[in-house]
Parts: C-alpha cells; sequence; structure tokens
C-alpha cells in the first residue's frame, strides 16, 4: 500500500541518504563495526558531510533544521536498515533523536554555540545518560549525584546501558541534585568525556546492534561546571526527561516500522530465489499466505505511525500515544522478523544473512526507552483516568 506523508523535498533527500550508504556501507564496513563494537569516527564525519546526521541540529548551527519534522529521519532510518546497517541506523539515532534535542529544546545558547556546530558535522558524538545498574524505567531511583559546590557540581556515581556510551565525547547525564524523589530533585548535566574522574567503563557484549557500542560509565568526583547545567536551571531534569521522551520512543517506533518493512522485503526476494521440492519457496500456498500477513501487518503499522510522525510535526504527540506507538510497533516487529526468520530455513540462523541480525537487533527495542511494560501502565492510566 502506497504512503502519502513524503513529498519532493523528501524523496530527494532519499537519494542523499541511498548515495551515501552506497559509498560508506559496505559489507566490509559492516563486518568492520561488528567486530570493532563502534562505529568509526569517520563514518560519522562523512555522515555529517552528506547532511545525514545533523537533521535535528537549528540552520544557525549548521544544521538542517528539521527536528519536528521527522519525516527526514524516518527516511533515514528506513534506508540504512534497508541496507542491513541496523547498528549505524541506532548510532545515528542516539546523536539526533536523543543528545541533540536535549541541547536544541532546553540547552543555554552558549550551550548550543559550543557543542551543536559540532554535532551537526559528526565531530562530536553525544549520548544520553539515565539507566543505572539499580535503576530502569524508575526513573527517579537514580543514585547518581550532583553536589553543589564553588562555580559547579561534583558527581558521584555510575550508569548503565549507555548507548554510544565508548565513544561519546559528551553526555547529557540525569542525575539527583535535591532530596528526596519529588520531580524538581533531578537535574541534567552535560559531562565530557576528558573530565577527570570520569571512566566510560568497558563496553557491553550485547545479543544485537555488535556495531554499535554500548557501555557502563562511572563518576568519581567529577566536577562539572555551572555552564554545563543544561538550561542553566537546577531541578528541572526530570520534566526535561518527560518533554522529550515521546520523540525518543517515536524514533523507536519508527525503527521498528522500518525493520519489519526491510524484513519482509528480504523474506520476499529470498523465498522467490530459494527453491525445494522442485518449486521457490514462494509458490508454497503456506510461504504465500504467511507473506500475505506480513506484508498486510506492515502495511498497517506504517499507516499507523506515520499518523504518529504527523502529529510530531504538529506539536501534537503526547506521552501516551508515543508510549502506544513504541510498543505496538515494536511487537509487531518482533513478530514479523520472527516469521521472516522461520521462511528463511537454516539460513535465517545465520548471522551473514540481514534477517538474522535483525532479528538480534529487534530484542531490544521492547526494552529500551522504557519496557514495553512500562509503556501499557502509561497507556492504561490515560484510560483509567490517572496521572
Amino acid at each position: 500500500m502506497e504512503r502519502n506523508i513524503y513529498d519532493e523535498d523528501h524523496e530527494a533527500f532519499r537519494d542523499v541518504v541511498k548515495e551515501f550508504i552506497k559509498r560508506y556501507v559496505t559489507n566490509e564496513k559492516r563486518e568492520q563495526w561488528d567486530a570493532a563494537g563502534e562505529i568509526d569516527r569517520a563514518t560519522m564525519r562523512a555522515a555529517g558531510d552528506a547532511g545525514v546526521i545533523g537533521l535535528s541540529v537549528p540552520e544557525e548551527f549548521g544544521g538542517a533544521g528539521m527536528l519536528q519534522d521527522y519525516r527526514f529521519r524516518t527516511i533515514v532510518n528506513e534506508e540504512v536498515i534497508r541496507a542491513g546497517a541496523g547498528s549505524l541506523a541506532g548510532a545515528f539515532g542516539i546523536q539526533d533523536d536523543l543528545a541533540v534535542p536535549y541541547l536544541v529544546h532546553m540547552g543555554t545558547q552558549e550551550q548550543k554555540q559550543k557543542w551543536l556546530p559540532r554535532m551537526a558535522t559528526g565531530e562530536i558524538i553525544g549520548a544520553l545518560a539515565m539507566t543505572e545498574p539499580g535503576a530502569g524505567s524508575d526513573l527517579r531511583g537514580i543514585s547518581t549525584t550532583a553536589k553543589k559546590t564553588d562555580g559547579g557540581y561534583i558527581v558521584n556515581g555510575a550508569k548503565t546501558f549507555i548507548s554510544s556510551g565508548a565513544t561519546a565525547d559528551i553526555f547529557v547525564v540525569f542525575v539527583k541534585t535535591g532530596e528526596g524523589n519529588r520531580p524538581d530533585a533531578f537535574s541534567l548535566l552535560l559531562l565530557e568525556a576528558e573530565m577527570a574522574g570520569f571512566d566510560h567503563g568497558k563496553k557491553l557484549h550485547k545479543m544485537g546492534f555488535h556495531g554499535h557500542d554500548t557501555a557502563e560509565l562511572s563518576f568519581t568526583d567529577v566536577f562539572v561546571p555551572d555552564e554545563n547545567l543544561i538550561g542553566g536551571e537546577e531541578g528541572k531534569g526530570f520534566v526535561q526527561l518527560m518533554l522529550n521522551l515521546p520523540l525518543e520512543r517515536l524514533s523507536i517506533g519508527v525503527a521498528g516500522a522500518a525493520a519489519a518493512q526491510a524484513g519482509v522485503e528480504w523474506t520476499i526476494a529470498y523465498t522467490k530465489d530459494r527453491e525445494a521440492f522442485g518449486q521457490r519457496i514462494i509458490d508454497f500456498q503456506n510461504t504465500r499466505f504467511t507473506m500475505a500477513d506480513l506484508v498486510t501487518t506492515v502495511d498497517a503499522l506504517w499507516a499507523y505511525v506515520d499518523r504518529a510522525i504527523t502529529l510530531y510535526g504538529e506539536n501534537k504527540l503526547s506521552a501516551e500515544d508515543a508510549a502506544q506507538v513504541k510498543f505496538w510497533a515494536t511487537e509487531r516487529e518482533w513478530e514479523v522478523l520472527d516469521a521472516c526468520v522461520q521462511l528463511h530455513g537454516g539460513y535465517g540462523y545465520i548471522m551473514e544473512y540481514p534477517i538474522a541480525r535483525a532479528f538480534l537487533d529487534a530484542r531490544v527495542h521492547r526494552i529500551y526507552g522504557g519496557t514495553n511494560e512500562i509503556m501499557r501502565d502509561i497507556v492504561s492510566r490515560r484510560i483509567a483516568g490517572k496521572r
């Protein structure tokens, strides 16, 4: 079913993304990323030069100024994931959907001028650090503290499961600056990787996204100057996180839809090429019926996700809407990719095939950004009239 959310400018941008992929997303590159456990900086710089990242950075700071038009980011997800480079799509998402928006929406003018131009070019890599060893979806349960001192804060604590954690240069870090767990007890600080007492820790060996680094972070008496307090006002961190969570969850839903679509496309091609018992796999009735179900599921998924993208562009996507998109899209992604693996037979279990990598990558989509159980709780509270 034809989608109708894109115009000529978006399709022209798709050509730009395809050209970038043709030049920089090769089988050799994917193998290098997986072996190293991270995306190399040259690729990030090339993406910046091509305008494939930096989409959410305002034009005055060297970006494309497309933060509210998420259609451009959707195209990046579609094409990069279709190229079998889920890890690269993940790295781009951390930069443009998580790190940059906090500076764009909440940063001081000085913070924007200092960091955004180099984030647009890929010279500076950003990350978001919320999750801790003892606090995941329950953000108010964090224990990382930032004690006020002359000229800044002293930060102590640890974070875990931080995407781009081993390679990022700057981190938007969720910390406690007050007592208790009231919303005004938390702040966001911008920590720089080279600050004394900041330890990246080890890369975590994950089930999927092998080419995109995830790491533990630890902070031991890290001095962070006052000018690195996001927005310049203490006690706003929890509210700031809540404001950006809809975008984060929309981005996961979009990635899920893009992966489901790519999986179906790979599977159609495979079943047309592969033969068994003297005929193509696609010619078996079970295969055709299964593919009919999968194609329809993906069409319906995009119709729903596209509506959410439109609402986001109109500043109408609520936290509950985003939660629905996140859990529903990623559940459908998992079902679709599981069926696609099955239709690949034994080859679906081989890592040389993109469907195997996509299947492993997909598993975390139901966990990060808030588990799907938490998403259901958010939605159910709206239904019940609770907050």
